[in-house]
């Protein structure tokens, strides 16, 4: 089959209606195209590029999964269908695409990781040298099984937000936590945050397993963390890097309760506690991470509802504490019914009286 009658077999397949003339029609152009495809022009490929998106449109999805797995380890495949298979909804198809294919754009992926399930973002997690730009959308959108593939992807590229938000997901995540622990590239402030987190066994973990310039490092910053609690004198926990955010955040106008949602989903207390402080008029941000990391939901809702925080940023709130006050379903019905209740008046005249006396009840 040569170039120029490839269009004529199209159309013939297209118009007898068979299923398996639409199929062998397929696999003939693709053998044709991998056969000459290293001496294709431009023009040649857009040509087959067109043929084999018009198939594969008619065709069931292993076909459409066997076409993926043929063409996604060539650097030249005709990016048109390369495209509509990484989109296709079925990963069966989509997968060894989106796995390995270098035709895709880093557009395309950033834009199937806002778009699709988990399945196409785990997988897409596993790719070697992915961007800051797609590992953002990852670590945004992505559940534990994508965070944990991701973290483990040692070609990966991540911003300061990416580190961020994968340190605070580790959060009582002793699998990720270690994960990100043997991370060479990982910056020494988010490690020190990270090994903050960590409990006994996984610090300890990380010192035998980790290889010997990384467990120096680990050494070092486990020395320092363990110097600064020594130190530190009762309630003097530094809050100024989250209170710098979140003043920021309110200076654009930023900070509602959709950001505040999003530190308590990424497990980013503190900036939850100087966001309550800030918009209580500057209540101290460590009144505000005492009620947060307390045993009582209940006391949870007073600066909230002071603040004028709605119930979904409430349970967000709730739900992603300290794994020891896990609120369960019946807890978070009763919270609902009081937070419904209580009245933004009574919410402030408590938060005064908690700042004038310093003191929270037990």
């Amino acid at each position: 089959m040569q170039p120029a009658s490839i269009i004529d077999e199209l159309e013939n397949a297209v118009r007898s209606g068979s299923s398996a003339k639409r199929i062998e029609t397929l696999r003939q152009v693709t053998d044709l195209f991998l056969h000459d495809a290293e001496r294709l022009s431009e023009e040649q490929v857009k040509v087959f590029d067109d043929v084999l998106c018009h198939l594969v449109a008619r065709v069931e999805d292993r076909v459409r999964a066997e076409l993926g797995a043929r063409l996604a380890p060539l650097e030249c495949a005709p990016a048109g269908v390369i495209e509509r298979l990484a989109w296709d909804d079925q990963i069966a198809v989509a997968g060894t695409v989106l796995a390995t294919s270098a035709a895709l754009t880093d557009r395309t992926l950033v834009d199937i990781a806002r778009s699709k399930g988990q399945d196409h973002l785990f997988v897409i997690s596993g790719r070697a040298n992915l961007p800051e730009a797609v590992t953002d959308v990852l670590v945004e959108r992505g559940e534990r099984r994508v965070i944990r593939k991701l973290a483990d992807n040692a070609s990966a590229r991540f911003s300061e937000d990416g580190y961020r938000g994968m340190v605070a997901r580790a959060d009582s995540d002793d699998e990720l936590t270690e994960v990100l622990g043997l991370r060479t590239d990982l910056p020494l402030k988010f490690l020190r945050d990270l090994l903050q987190r960590a409990t006994e066994a996984v610090r300890a973990r990380l010192l035998i397993i980790a290889p010997p310039a990384l467990q120096n490092e680990i050494k070092r910053v486990l020395e320092a963390i363990a110097d600064s609690v020594k130190g530190e004198p009762q309630g003097g926990r530094d809050y100024s890097r989250a209170e710098a955010i979140v003043r920021r955040m309110k200076g654009l106008n930023e900070l509602n309760d959709s950001a505040i949602a999003a530190f308590a989903t990424h497990k980013r207390l503190e900036e939850v506690a100087a966001s309550l402080g800030i918009l209580n008029n500057s209540a101290p941000t460590d009144i505000m991470m005492k009620v947060l990391e307390g045993p009582r939901a209940d006391l949870v809702l007073i600066p909230c509802k002071a603040a004028g925080l709605i119930w979904p940023t409430v349970e967000a709130i709730l739900c992603n504490r300290a794994p020891r006050h896990r609120v369960d379903e019946a807890t978070l019905k009763l919270a609902a019914r009081d937070y419904a209740k209580l009245s933004g008046e009574t919410a402030e005249r408590t938060l005064r009286f908690w700042q004038l006396h310093n003191k929270i009840e037990k």
